[in-house]
């Protein structure tokens, strides 16, 4: 008898094999090389391309809300590109770039932009955010914390540590994956406008609490609590001893000082801490500009550190390399092609914050000023990273978790600690420290940074901001008296964002710390605000926006405001807020008390009123010298001996 046959079941297709790169189970530099074997020429130099400004163009819409169509329209056929700048500010207005998304606002946003680059490009590889997070994310909502020089006071790395984990957990709740920060720079010069970014003079100081930093932000590399984020060392190097203080000018240094000074704390933050990425600077070592310079970012970074992961450019620091007509330029490049081809060779992996001279990656490659395998060497390490981050596998972000955690009770409570902590007692002649409340009827608070927002620059819009008077007036709760005076103006307006330095009217001045007197002399103490404002002391970018200075005596009539209150007989006590040190030779001889407090971030008021009425003990260092006048420059601590 014949057997039937048996009946054939339909076979199973066989899922199409899932490409090396996207398989999250093998490791990451496996993942890097498939995926470079597949990358066209195009997609290798979007990697090292970069939209900021551009996003308004490409990626949102008028409110900062991701655009689809303008996404489609500007990324045909599969295009990607490398990082996004400072998603944060998306829909600010110009005059506002810090005022733009909500924390919950932002968290949506990225992982829109993210989601169309996964899954609208031709490989699906993701995108970096980048931010500013100098002391705090610099955002709308996020927590802002006392300025670097600041933090230099407290001596402190387990704060700083402690400080920019936060920074990084707030940052990374909202998508971002790279901080800007932190600045290591060896600040030599207090006419220079950047002083405020840096730990102060000392190297092992900026050292150490540059490792803090790194270590606060990046954790142990993995990556996978969603919490860390990407640290940038900057800027490399020597870019805080500037040729007459001026940002950008070239550093005059020697070998023996640029190895023990500038580039240590670079290689103890890259070794030690495992920093892994670096920003080139704006200026020149010995002739040759950072951005172009081989000896700098391949054989001292690379080949003698050891270092392994990606260096970016400063905004706008390749097409410097040329001549850029609003601020300055090296002229090292003929033009933009000339200028890509310098940063190429000497080891720049990203063009940042807009496509600009990368632009031309393609041409020079096909033309044969550079070999596509110079690309392959630069976007790698760039890969890598993403494949570490997770961005690949698991790359959005819980917009509930953001709301709830960014500028929360806890991070605001540890900003107030840090705060507390920078506060430095200079001089406490007869016993006016600290103040006891139950002796004092009046007190009047007086001066041009007495009743402001003092945050320094690279700050956002916290959802806190105390102000030296609302803290007195909180602490005191209505037991005193507190009567207030602006007493006189630094500059008009004075904000960060405000690019005119509009000097104070003297006879406008002069009448107001005549009312100042007036109601100082109702009081039976006198707390004196005093010191520079955002716009005197900051990053000078550009021709119309400066923030270096020829003389660091206090601007203004602050002397005179300062005289004429000591003239009332009452106790002062001074209070300064910078971001350089200042020349004080006048307050410090007239006045008997005076505690220097930097910029102290979101809770200045808070802290300050702490340490006036005895709930802390000033305990800050000075981080930098305090010259007596420019005539005394160069001034810091550790000079030779026949200095």
């Amino acid at each position: 008898m014949k057997k039937s046959p048996r009946p054939r079941l339909p076979s199973a297709k066989k899922a199409p094999a899932l490409p090396v790169y996207k398989n999250s189970a093998l490791p990451a530099e496996k993942r890097v090389k498939d995926l470079l074997a597949r990358m066209t020429l195009a997609e290798k130099a979007e990697q090292m391309r970069c939209v900021w400004q551009d996003k308004a163009k490409t990626l949102v819409d008028e409110q900062g809300n991701f655009d689809a169509a303008k996404a489609a329209a500007a990324f045909k056929h599969g295009r990607a590109i490398g990082q996004v700048g400072r998603p944060s500010d998306a829909g600010a207005p110009a005059d506002r770039p810090n005022f733009g998304q909500t924390a919950r606002g932002m968290a949506v946003l990225t992982n829109a932009i993210q989601k169309f680059f996964l899954e609208q490009t031709r490989l699906g590889i993701p995108v970096i955010f980048h931010e500013e997070c100098l002391h705090g994310h610099a955002a709308r909502e996020g927590t802002s914390f006392p300025q670097p020089i600041a933090l230099g006071a407290t001596f402190n790395p387990a704060l700083v540590e402690e400080l920019f984990a936060m920074a990084a957990w707030e940052a990374r709740a909202r998508g971002t994956h790279q901080a800007l920060t932190p600045v290591v720079d060896v600040a030599r010069e207090p006419r220079w406008g950047r002083v405020e970014e840096t730990y102060g003079e000392d190297p092992w100081l900026v050292s150490r609490l540059g490792i803090a930093a790194v270590r606060g932000f990046q954790g142990d590399r993995s990556f996978a609590d969603k919490k860390r984020v990407i640290a940038t060392m900057k800027h490399f190097v020597a870019h805080g001893e500037p040729e007459g203080g001026q940002n950008c000018a070239p550093a005059n240094v020697s070998a023996r000082v640029l190895r023990e000074v500038f580039l240590s704390t670079f290689k103890a933050t890259i070794q030690q801490g495992g920093a892994i990425s670096v920003m080139a600077s704006y200026n020149e070592v010995d002739g040759v500009p950072s951005h172009a310079n081989r000896w700098l970012l391949r054989d001292v970074l690379r080949k003698e550190w050891g270092f392994q992961g990606f260096i970016v450019s400063d905004y706008y620091a390749i097409w410097e390399l040329g001549h850029r007509p609003d601020t300055h330029g090296h002229h090292v490049a003929a033009d933009k092609k000339e200028s890509c081809a310098l940063a190429v060779r000497a080891g720049v992996n990203i063009e940042l914050p807009d496509p600009d001279c990368y632009l031309y990656l393609e041409e020079l490659v096909k033309k044969g000023v550079l070999k596509e395998r110079e690309l392959d060497e630069l976007v790698a390490p760039m890969l890598l990273w993403k494949f570490k981050l997770g961005l690949f596998d698991d790359p959005y972000v819980d917009p509930e978790v953001a709301a709830r955690i960014i500028g929360c009770d806890a991070h605001r409570q540890l900003a107030r600690k840090a705060a507390r902590e920078v506060i430095t007692l200079l001089k406490n002649d007869d016993g006016v420290l600290p103040l006891d409340a139950k002796k004092i009827k009046t007190l009047a608070v007086i001066g041009p940074n007495s009743d402001r927002g003092l945050l320094g620059g690279y700050s956002g819009v916290p959802k806190h901001n105390v102000t030296v008077l609302e803290g007195i007036k909180g602490h005191l709760g209505g037991r005193v008296k507190v009567v207030h005076h602006e007493g006189c103006k630094i500059t008009i307006g004075g904000s960060w964002q405000q690019d005119a330095v509009v000097l104070s009217d003297p006879a406008e001045d002069r009448h107001q710390i005549a009312e100042a007197v007036a109601i100082a002399q109702t009081a039976d103490v006198i707390v004196l605000a005093l010191g520079e404002n955002e716009q005197t002391s900051r990053e000078a970018w550009n021709l119309q926006h400066l923030g270096d200075r020829a003389r660091l005596d206090l601007i203004g009539r602050q002397n005179e405001l300062i005289a004429t209150m000591v003239a009332t007989g009452k106790p002062v006590v001074a209070l300064l807020f910078h971001g350089r040190p200042n020349a004080i030779t006048e307050l410090s001889a007239a006045v008997p008390a005076i505690l220097d407090c930097w910029y102290l971030g979101q809770e200045c008021g808070h802290a300050v009123a702490d340490v006036l009425f005895g709930e802390h003990n000033p305990g800050g260092k000075l981080p930098i010298s305090i010259p007596r006048s420019v005539g005394h420059l160069p001034v810091f601590y550790n000079h030779k001996p026949s200095a």
